[in-house]
């Protein structure tokens, strides 16, 4: 398999552990009702407070240096995950970081993932989503990202573009192999579970999962929680950049739309809007396990898979696995979300 001998950037602590939420099966009705749960500990991969964008960022940084980029440039919203992780990912590859994120403050806080974009020293350029002012068709966004890669080229840098969520091709690769991780760990403890949860935002996460389990015989279902709308874009996307991870590494197993599955009943008025049933699951982890969710992704997955397990979706006698893919730094932006709900 060519995936191994592809050009990667060690950024990460791996393997993460896997870990039964035992406090937590309680809380949800015990033995009689609840499946056995553990948690795929992405939120520990190490990189600047860790998550799941660690995966991707490795065989992204390899692809960028083979190109012998200086710089790093990538989009999202004003506390993206992404973009933090990317930031440090330049970092400790040398190279510079470019971050394009919209916000609909002018002058948002600089808390939580924008304030370590700072302290990692990224170029921070922050645009209002949507339209140009220009009428023309791209967003300003996409105008800003054009501006920047040509400036950094300007000044003798070279740049390489990451796309939103890291959510290309190349990206997807980050999931494959944690797949073959995770198989391999379910495998050593005797563990067939039914189903993998996971938060299903820009779908590279997806698309790798999806195209792993297949590799690599998991037998589980991949269930992904949307945590934002746009699934009429995001499906055939998915469903492209993981059959390109798999012509890349010459792999076997093809997608389609009709074999993927993400829940849309769970991500409330939008994306980083946290909803009742979020912040219920959040703190419901956090007193049982002591592990934190966060209000844009997790928290979100989680409160979809508690729905699951209260309406017998998912009971007694079988196994599920959540992927926990951090972003612990965005709690500190909403706090008065949290304690307000």
């Amino acid at each position: 398999m060519r995936l191994d001998t592809l050009p990667r950037f060690r950024l990460s602590r791996l393997p993460t552990p896997l870990q039964e939420a035992v406090r937590l099966r309680e809380a949800l009705g015990g033995r009689r009702k609840c499946p056995r749960i553990f948690f795929k500990r992405d939120d520990l991969t190490d990189l600047a407070l860790g998550g799941n964008k660690a995966r991707k960022l490795e065989f992204l940084v390899g692809e960028a240096k083979l190109q012998q980029a200086t710089a790093l440039v990538t989009t999202g919203g004003v506390q993206s995950n992404h973009a933090r992780m990317t930031a440090a990912a330049a970092r400790m590859a040398g190279m510079k970081a470019a971050l394009v994120l919209t916000t609909a403050d002018p002058q948002p806080e600089v808390q939580g993932n924008l304030l370590l974009d700072h302290l990692l020293g990224a170029d921070v350029h922050l645009v209002h989503a949507g339209t140009s002012q220009s009428g023309a068709a791209k967003t300003e966004e996409e105008e800003k990202v054009e501006a920047v890669m040509q400036g950094l080229r300007d000044a003798g840098e070279v740049p390489f573009l990451i796309e939103l969520g890291g959510s290309s091709a190349i990206g997807v690769l980050g999931y494959v192999d944690a797949s073959r991780e995770l198989c391999g760990q379910l495998a050593d403890a005797g563990l067939k579970p039914a189903r993998l949860y996971y938060a299903s935002g820009s779908r590279g996460t997806q698309a790798g999962l999806e195209l792993g389990v297949r590799m690599y015989e998991g037998g589980y279902r991949c269930v992904g929680i949307a945590v934002s709308g746009g699934e009429v874009d995001k499906l055939p996307h998915a469903v492209r950049i993981a059959n390109e991870a798999a012509a890349l590494i010459g792999a076997a197993p093809r997608l389609s739309a009709a074999e993927l599955r993400t829940d849309q009943d769970f991500y409330g008025e939008g994306y980083a809007i946290p909803t009742r049933e979020c912040v219920e699951a959040i703190r419901l982890v956090a007193r049982t396990e002591g592990i934190l969710l966060d209000p844009v992704y997790t928290g979100k997955a989680m409160a979809g898979l508690v729905a699951h397990i209260r309406s017998g979706e998912v009971g007694a006698g079988q196994t599920v696995v959540f992927l926990h893919t951090g972003g612990v730094p965005g709690f500190f932006a909403q706090a008065r979300n949290i304690v307000n709900s």
